[in-house]
């Protein structure tokens, strides 16, 4: 079997260079401004909110579980969307439904308000996170989308830099309703621009007919899919789990507060520097060496914080080079497997999995951060022992990816 047989979509027709940076830059700003407003508010806003409300903090963090949830059983209808009418006719309204929970969450005086407005804003994020942006650029520019996905990633970078602080300034200004308000008028104000600057997309060419006894290519792919499904919700558990317990977890190493919190920025300019590399160079590798190298990083880095031995700087250093590439990684891979004809379907298909393992991992680990004082250390043993398995899934990625390739 050779690629030839994946029936790639007639081309796009041409956008000038202006037109395609507009749209880096309007997806960027999407990106900051709905992940700002929903995945990185919590940790800002949570101690306001329950100092108002005194509704329990495990309730309060817990929308952002329900949402991931939500989100990851939506998001697999929203990449069929995509398939069929292409990001235009998904990310706006995904916008507006995101703006609609942020402004209910403004207004919620009760917890069962509160949790429908988190369910709302998890039906907005499968239109607007990154496997709907990613499914629109695949199913627009076809293997051209890798570089531009490359750069939606590095403006992305900036994400938790930049909203952690703007967050904190229009709660000093209006307080976290007001600053759920703010982030739906932001969120509101990108539905007309997406529409308006997203283009139609190209239609499929039919497929050429199989010879006998040939295999759909999609099928040939299914077990390919199963396992970067996998390696993919994997990294997502290290991920989560690393953004809200890493202070327990480098408590147990003897950090104390402030020197977990300053050792924790420089996984930031690492994740930056990352994706830099990964546009200069990555075009001249499969996508599959960059998961490789991504997985690698981090089972090193979990290794090394797990023995503490001094290394944790170093280690969390590594890291953030891991979690750089290992985002361009899970929107180009599924690209470099399906191509451009049905990548759409499985980027939302592939974000299920995904979705659930960032719902559910942060909430088994705060279970065993309580269950034991001294579990942080424990869990740096598990995050390793998890980063090592998600290793080797790359590489049986890389040898069976790359014999179908040459078939």
């Amino acid at each position: 079997m050779t690629d030839a047989v994946i029936a790639e979509p007639a081309a796009a027709p041409e956008l000038t260079r202006g037109h395609r940076l507009a749209i880096i830059l309007l997806l960027g700003c999407t990106t900051i401004f709905v992940y700002g407003g929903s995945y990185f508010s919590p940790t800002v806003l949570a101690p306001a909110i329950v100092a108002e409300t005194g509704w329990p903090l495990p309730w309060v963090v817990g929308g952002l579980s329900l949402s991931l949830l939500v989100c990851g059983l939506a998001v697999p209808f929203a990449g069929r969307r995509i398939e069929r009418l292409g990001g235009r006719g998904v990310l706006p309204f995904g916008a507006l439904a995101m703006a609609a929970g942020l402004a209910l969450l403004g207004l919620s005086h009760s917890l069962w308000l509160y949790g429908g407005a988190w369910l709302l804003m998890g039906l907005g994020a499968s239109g607007v996170y990154y496997d709907a942006t990613f499914a629109t650029l695949g199913r627009q520019f076809g293997q051209r989308a890798r570089t531009m996905i490359t750069l939606l990633t590095l403006v992305g970078g900036f994400t938790s830099t930049l909203s952690w602080p703007f967050t904190a300034l229009l709660q000093d200004w209006f307080g976290w309703r007001g600053t759920y308000f703010a982030y739906a008028g932001l969120c509101l104000s990108l539905a007309l621009p997406l529409r308006l600057l997203l283009p139609v997309p190209p239609a499929h060419r039919p497929r050429p007919p199989l010879a006998a006894g040939a295999v759909e290519p999609p099928r040939a792919r299914l077990p390919l899919l199963i396992v970067l499904g996998l390696c993919l919700s994997l990294a997502s558990v290290i991920t989560t789990v690393l953004a809200l317990h890493l202070v327990p977890i480098l408590g147990a190493r003897g950090l104390d507060l402030a020197g977990a919190v300053a050792l924790g920025t420089v996984i930031g300019p690492c994740q930056v520097g990352s994706r830099v590399v990964e546009l200069l160079l990555g075009r001249r590798v499969h996508p599959l060496w960059t998961l490789l190298v991504s997985t690698s990083a981090t089972a090193l880095s979990m290794m090394l914080l797990a023995l503490g031995w001094g290394w944790i700087a170093l280690a969390l250093m590594i890291y953030g080079v891991g979690l750089g590439i290992r985002t361009v990684a899970g929107g180009t891979v599924p690209l470099a497997l399906v191509g451009q004809r049905g990548y759409a379907t499985v980027m939302g298909r592939l974000a299920l999995p995904n979705q659930a393992a960032q719902a559910l991992a942060p909430v088994a680990a705060a279970a065993l951060l309580q269950s034991h004082p001294d579990a942080g250390g424990w869990l740096a043993w598990i995050l390793a022992g998890i980063a090592l398995a998600n290793l080797a899934l790359s590489l049986w990625l890389l040898a069976v990816g790359r014999k179908i390739r040459a078939e």
